[in-house]
């Protein structure tokens, strides 16, 4: 949900503030703010909206209109570098929201402040029993400024402060009273040289420089001052000087544990050149393809590909004698998991269920040791899908997390994770995150048949040499890109748009409408091509567009029948296939993608999808970097 940054060390930490949020504006962009302690008092400035009205307001110069591109980009970094003429001090925190309690104001922002101003804390993640507390703090004549969950937990701790006089031993009892997620930075008057940071289930690292440290919400924040950190766990405090790094438990113990190095490339978290981080990131794939893959495919000695390697994986006799698997993941993961279910039972002949993480542990499901858990998760910090992981693994199925994010909560607590390689993902709609997710699954899915006697050496060696050719064919999708942006420039303005596909298309049409919607707003939907007309027909008309993904061979003429079935009430029809002259006279316009097999298709056909939906949210003036209401990382129910 939201991104919280701190620091502390001997530079000015205004702009080092500023300019982390910056890298984590794609957690949330409705408001923005700092406070700073300038070794008289702890300045606070918050504003709605984007965060170079922070800048603005703090300097009081407005970006000029009509600055697009890089020159716009230099602009924003220089206000924010001036902003240290105006707030000076050596300790920070700062915040960029996501709004859950309370809507996008300058008094909901954060850094949020007890009553004299003398304690601020930034919060991500959700009070549960905020209200109670809240109650029970008016009652006692604390003065609320915001309709924020995260003002009780600075009030409760000003309350526990005065109390000990020791602010850790209160930082401490605070915690104990929450219930709920955070993670939490907090900076205190009375002791300017520390900042105390704490997590529970949402995402919380710790940068440590030299001579300066700090805490993010996520790694790009802080690559341009250090790529060492400490990824906090479950339930771990941080008590951060310039100088060295305390870590705690919840009861107050120390801990110690190792630093992780982090090996992205700085030019990973940046634009590069590229307008939006989403275009540049569609670019990414067929390296972060290529990455993901190279490691895990074992060659003889003639170079054939003939298995699977995972260096992660310890679950062999696990996959051997395993029932069912079981998926649960959120939206694009989610998606990637139902062409999973294809993979899997087409490969591996195993019986799979695919659940939302968000239903799955609310509907008393049934689960057997035997079976195998999968989740997915691109951040590794979903709400909903640790939930899930939890209960698979309190009744005992031994779980794979498939994940984009080293140290993330999923890849400690699953039995096994799968990293997928893709390098940081900015853009708040998922799109390299996807396609390595869907290569895992694939990877997995022929591990397992291997092991279970379902795919022949023969049959192997045919799928993994196909993949190591996939990152290509993608590369040849992308140079021929101006057809789906000129496509996209004929067709923003249509009043909704329909997916549809069969078997395997019909799961990329999931994922394909919601990339839509999620960064054009148009209305978008995707229905399996044969339910049709069992209702969605008769929302046909001139002002649709049917956008037909058709990769399945075997099925051309039953989804070809669809197709005339829509052009003939009026629809615009494109299609997304390797074989455009199967459907010659039943579409307006063909996007051809490089042959392949229709077991792997699906990383192929979501390419052109993936790009017409960033080419509509450009036509349509949206930034498609940050669609509005959605963040990146969903770390609340």
């Amino acid at each position: 949900m939201c991104g919280i940054v701190g620091y502390v060390g001997n530079k000015n930490a205004t702009s080092v503030l500023i300019r982390a949020l910056k890298k984590l504006e794609y957690r949330g962009y409705d408001s923005a703010g700092i406070a700073v302690y300038t070794g008289e008092e702890i300045v606070v400035q918050k504003v709605k909206g984007m965060l170079k009205n922070l800048s603005e307001r703090i300097t009081g110069e407005v970006i000029p209109e009509g600055l697009k591109g890089k020159e716009y980009s230099d602009y924003e970094n220089k206000l924010a570098l001036k902003t240290d003429d105006f707030i000076k001090g050596n300790i920070g925190i700062g915040h960029t929201r996501w709004a859950t309690h309370g809507e996008p104001s300058d008094l909901n922002s954060h850094p949020h402040t007890n009553m004299d101003g003398t304690i601020s804390i930034v919060h991500n993640g959700i009070i549960e029993n905020y209200a109670e507390l809240k109650a029970k703090l008016q009652a006692q004549g604390v003065v609320f400024k915001s309709q924020t969950d995260t003002e009780v937990v600075v009030h409760l701790l000003d309350q526990k402060y005065k109390a000990s006089g020791d602010i850790f031993k209160a930082v401490i009892e605070t915690l104990h009273v929450l219930e709920g997620s955070y993670a939490l930075g907090v900076i205190c008057k009375n002791y300017p040289d520390r900042i105390i940071a704490a997590r529970k289930e949402s995402p919380l690292i710790v940068g440590l420089g030299k001579g300066e440290n700090f805490i993010a919400s996520d790694v790009p924040a802080i690559l341009e001052h250090t790529r060492d950190v400490y990824y906090l766990g479950e339930r771990e405090l941080a008590v951060l000087y310039n100088d060295h790094v305390d870590l705690f438990n919840f009861e107050g113990e120390k801990i110690i544990k190792e630093p992780s190095h982090v090996e992205w490339d700085m030019d990973a978290a940046t634009k590069g050149g590229y307008e939006h981080f989403m275009i540049k990131e569609i670019h990414e794939q067929p390296k972060g393809l290529t990455d993901t893959m190279r490691p895990r495919i074992v060659k003889d000695a003639s170079g054939k590909p003939v298995d699977v390697f995972f260096e992660e994986n310890k679950m062999d006799d696990a996959w051997k004698t395993a029932d069912r698997v079981v998926i649960t993941a959120c939206g694009t993961a989610y998606h990637a998991g139902v062409v999973a279910k294809y993979a899997f039972e087409k490969i591996a002949r195993m019986k799979v269920d695919v659940d939302v993480a968000s239903e799955f542990r609310y509907r008393d499901p049934i689960l057997d040791k035997k079976d195998i858990f999968i989740v997915i998760s691109q951040s590794g910090e979903t709400a909903d899908t640790l939930s899930a992981l939890r209960l698979a693994k309190e009744n005992g199925l031994k779980v794979v997390a498939i994940t984009n994010c080293v140290g993330s909560t999923v890849s400690r607590e699953a039995d096994d994770v799968i990293y997928t390689l893709a390098g940081p993902e900015i853009a708040v709609a998922s799109t390299k995150a996807y396609t390595t997710q869907l290569l895992c699954l694939y990877l997995l899915a022929i591990k397992a048949g291997k092991l279970r006697g379902t795919l022949s050496d023969e049959e192997a060696t045919k799928l993994l040499t196909e993949l190591e050719g996939i990152p290509a064919k993608i590369q040849q999708i992308l140079d021929g890109k101006e057809v789906i942006q000129k496509f996209a420039a004929q067709q923003f303005n249509k009043d909704k748009i329909f997916y549809i596909g069969r078997q395997f298309d019909s799961a990329t049409s999931l994922e394909s409408a919601l990339k839509l919607k999620e960064v054009s707003y148009m209305h978008s939907e995707a229905f399996a091509a044969g339910e049709l007309k069992h209702g969605p027909i008769a929302l046909i008309d001139p002002q649709t567009l049917v956008v037909a993904i058709a990769s399945q061979p075997a099925l051309y003429d039953k989804i070809g029948s669809n197709m005339v079935e829509v052009k003939s009430r009026g629809a615009t029809v494109l299609v997304i296939t390797q074989d455009e002259k199967a459907f010659e006279g039943k579409t307006d316009e063909v996007f051809k993608i490089p042959e392949c097999s229709d077991t792997l298709a699906s990383i192929l056909t979501v390419i052109p999808a993936q790009l017409f939906a960033y080419y509509c949210a450009v036509q349509r003036g949206f930034d498609p970097d940050k669609p509005r209401n959605l963040a990146k990382s969903v770390t609340v129910e």
